[in-house]
Formats: C-alpha cells, sequence, structure tokens
C-alpha cells in the first residue's frame, strides 16, 4: 500500500456556495492529513460533493459517478466516494446502485473524510455516515486557500419546511455557529488576504434564532442586541475586511435592526438576495414560504429606507403544483414591481421527500419552458436598462483578477455585486478597490476604465473613499 503522503484526491462539486464552501474545508482537511491535490484524471482518490435541490443536479451527480467507480476497473486501488445532500438523502442506498462506491457521508460527518478513505484503501467498506452529529469547529474553520473573497458558513441547516424543498431532510435542523468560531475563521482569512466576507445560511437572518451564539450579551459597539446585526458588526471590524454580504436571506430577517445595520456599518453591501420565489399570494401559501406578497414589499421597502441604493435579487420557481397562468403573470407584475437586480429562475422539480412531492404536477414540461423563458427575457430586459443608467458613471470595484471570460482584461464586482471588467494597469492587484470608468453595459456586466487618480488599495474600502456603491 503506498504512503498517505503519496496520495492525491480530487473534490468534484455540484449545487449552491454551501457545497463550495464544504468542499473547500474537506479539502483543507485532507491537506492536513497528508493528501495532495490534483487533476480528476490522475487523482488517487475522487470525491463527488452532491445536491438534492434539484433533480438535474442528482442525475448529473449520479453519472459522474457511474463513470468514476467503472474507472476502478483499470485504476487499481483508487477510492471514490460521495458526500454532500444526496448521500444524506440515499444513504446505504447508493452503494446498493453504485456498487463500486467506498464511502457515503452526509454534510454534517465530512469530518469522517480521512477515515473514510483510509478504510477504503484497507479493503474496508464501503463506509456510510449519514449522521446528524455537526463537524467540529477545527473542521468548519479550514480553509485551503484564500481568495479575495471567501464563504462563511455560520447557519447550517433550516427550520422554514417550504413544500417544496429538501434541505431540511438533508441538511437537518437549523444550528448557528458560535460567533467565536465565525470569527476566528474570519480572522485568518483576513490574515491571509481575504477583502471580502459572505456570510452563507438557508436562512441566513436567523443566525442565534435556534442557539445561543455569544458568550457574553454585553452591548455591541453599535448598541445591536439581534444576533445577526450583531455579527455583521463585529465581522465588519476584522483588520482588512473591506467588504461584508450575506445570503440567502428571508422577509422575516428583514428587520428594523438589519435596516439600522446596513445604514450604519460601511462594510456592509447594499445588496441582499431574497427569494420569492412566486410572486402570488396563492402559491406562496401553498408553498409554506411563511409570508404573503405585501409582507415581502414590506420587507424591501424596510431596508431600502435605510439603505436606498440596495439592489434586490432573488430565486423564483416556475410552474409549482398548481400555478396557473394568472399566478404566472402575477409573478411578472410582482417582479416588476420590485425591480429585481438580478433573479435566478427556475422550473419546478418535485423532490422525494418534500411535501410537494405527492402533489400532482399539474403544469406541463412544455409550459414550464415557456414560463422560465418568459421571465428570463423579462429580467435580461431590466438588467440592461439598469446597467446602461450607469455608463458614464464610476463604479467602485473590488478586483479579484484576470476576467474568466478574457484573460487579457481583469475582472470584478460593485458593492451591488455587479461584475465589472476593465483593462489591466500597472500596480494594481486582486484584493484593490478601484474606480472604473463605465463605458459600456450588457445585461449581466459592465466594461469601463480605470481611473488611476482614484485607485484604492487593499488597506482602503470603497464606503471609506465615499466612492459610488453602483
Amino acid at each position: 500500500m503506498r504512503a498517505k503522503e503519496e496520495m492525491s484526491f480530487h473534490i468534484r462539486t455540484y449545487g449552491c456556495q454551501m457545497n463550495e464552501r464544504d468542499s473547500e474545508a474537506a479539502r483543507a482537511l485532507l491537506e492536513r492529513n497528508g493528501y495532495r491535490l490534483e487533476e480528476e484524471d490522475a487523482a488517487d482518490v475522487v470525491i463527488v460533493n452532491t445536491c438534492s435541490v434539484r433533480d438535474k443536479a442528482e442525475e448529473k451527480a449520479r453519472g459522474k459517478l457511474g463513470l468514476l467507480t467503472a474507472t476502478k476497473r483499470r485504476r487499481s486501488g483508487r477510492v471514490v466516494g460521495v458526500i454532500g445532500c444526496m448521500a444524506q438523502r440515499l444513504g446505504e442506498a447508493l452503494t446498493e446502485e453504485l456498487p463500486g462506491l467506498d464511502f457515503v457521508l452526509g454534510p454534517n460527518r465530512l469530518s469522517a473524510l480521512p477515515s473514510a478513505i483510509e478504510a477504503a484503501r484497507r479493503g474496508v467498506g464501503p463506509v456510510v455516515d449519514t449522521g446528524e452529529t455537526r463537524d467540529a469547529a477545527e473542521f468548519m474553520e479550514g480553509h485551503a486557500e484564500t481568495g479575495v473573497s471567501v464563504f462563511v458558513n455560520i447557519l447550517l441547516g433550516c427550520n422554514r419546511g417550504c413544500a417544496y424543498c429538501v434541505v431540511p431532510r438533508v441538511r437537518g435542523r437549523e444550528w448557528s455557529r458560535p460567533a467565536a468560531s465565525v470569527l476566528r475563521e474570519v480572522e485568518a482569512v483576513a490574515a491571509r488576504g481575504a477583502r471580502e466576507i459572505v456570510l452563507l445560511g438557508q436562512s441566513v437572518m436567523a443566525y442565534g434564532r435556534s442557539n445561543a451564539v455569544w458568550e457574553n450579551e454585553s452591548p455591541s459597539p453599535g448598541g445591536y442586541r439581534e444576533p445577526f446585526p450583531r455579527l455583521l458588526e463585529a465581522v465588519a471590524a476584522v483588520p482588512g475586511i473591506a467588504r461584508v454580504r450575506f445570503t440567502s436571506g428571508h422577509p422575516s430577517g428583514c428587520t428594523e435592526e438589519l435596516a439600522r445595520a446596513m445604514a450604519e456599518i460601511p462594510a456592509v453591501c447594499p445588496h441582499i438576495h431574497l427569494p420569492v420565489q412566486s410572486g402570488s399570494d396563492r402559491v406562496l401559501a401553498r408553498m409554506g414560504r411563511g409570508y404573503n406578497v405585501e409582507q415581502y414589499l414590506a420587507a424591501v421597502e424596510r431596508l431600502r429606507c435605510a439603505r436606498p441604493e440596495l439592489a434586490v435579487t432573488t430565486d423564483i420557481i416556475v410552474g409549482f403544483p398548481g400555478e396557473t397562468e394568472e399566478d404566472f403573470e402575477a409573478t411578472r407584475g410582482f417582479m416588476d414591481a420590485v425591480g429585481f437586480d438580478q433573479a435566478f429562475i427556475f422550473k419546478y422539480s418535485p423532490r422525494p421527500d418534500t411535501p410537494a412531492f405527492a402533489w400532482p404536477d399539474s403544469v406541463s414540461a412544455e409550459e414550464k419552458a415557456r414560463r422560465n423563458a418568459v421571465l428570463l427575457a423579462d429580467q435580461d430586459r431590466r438588467n440592461l436598462a439598469s446597467r446602461r443608467r450607469l455608463i458614464g458613471r464610476a463604479v467602485d470595484v473590488l478586483v479579484e483578477g484576470p476576467s474568466l471570460r478574457n484573460v487579457r482584461r481583469w475582472a470584478g464586482r460593485t458593492p451591488v455585486n455587479h461584475i465589472v471588467t476593465f483593462d489591466q494597469m500597472n500596480g494594481i492587484q486582486p484584493g484593490d478597490i478601484v474606480r472604473v470608468l463605465v463605458r459600456r453595459a450588457t445585461a449581466q456586466s459592465l466594461h469601463g476604465e480605470v481611473s488611476t487618480a482614484h485607485h484604492f488599495g487593499a488597506s482602503s474600502s470603497a464606503a471609506e473613499k465615499g466612492g459610488t456603491t453602483a
């Protein structure tokens, strides 16, 4: 058997930002245990991190796992494992469906990766661990590498029980990490060059509601009493952090105190991702979302009164069981009324282990596709109009590095999360905040040129310099 120090691994990730963060923490754990990151084809251990939110995500993961287990016939000693939400949902059934699998670990048990791999190398298994005991803080704080923007999980699981959603089944009940652990993680990544923190949770503003998170109850410097605004204040105060974001939100979390925090804490970006899913009260009630259109609009208005430049992005589901043409048109009108800055639109996908799974899927696949296309076209129109209004204006951009689509140009994001590309100039580095004059706009991005007179180094924030927040 080869020494562990010679073993290589690769992680393929499907799904949301929380899965991306889980994969990053898993990578850090394996590297601490002597494993080496490698490309998939050459890796001795291949791990697939799976998503169960939509059927298509599970189909992709199953296809990949089938191909990987087949490679074991010509790659003696290769280890193939599955982690994440699909692993939690299906458990041991996955090993029956894919006999070549070596281990199946749920999202709460990723700290068991090294022992599961070692068991597979000894010929023991397959190992199946889908327990509900949470991973230790040491695992959750782990980062293999640090970029300009870093995800930090603060709230795990969900208590909402929306009719279409499998998350409570696969990620468990809501649990908030202790603030001390979150702040240790933020301080560590900031010391390694992170400039932006994105706080993650299925319903992130519910942080601290289900369990205590602060070791003492003394007032915060800003007088915040709610756990989430208090955490925003503490994260923003970490040296080196210029911007703080959070996702995903729920209208119930849009309190007056959150609005005050977003207005008073300069590093908190004027952007919120607030999934609405439908603009029809009838459909929202059937989904079990816990609010109606009027309450959602009131939540947005509360935040916009405090932060007028606030950009609101959202998620929409089309073709939910029982959604009529009238419901769909209500959603179209609602999206125009809110003026969403971006919308992620999905065709309803029935998921096992959810209440809606038993309901007739009353909207045809063709009609779902039509409604999806209509909403995408509507949103592109809104996007283009709002971004064209920025032509000729200067915006502050946190530099991320070369653009993914054109490596000859660099890219970054504004405080409201618009992607901006520009020509690289000498002296500009990832993590800098620069002023960019917008020359051109598309539905998805802005393009411009850097004004060197307003180049802010990594020790400054855009808010401190008074830059445009668009």
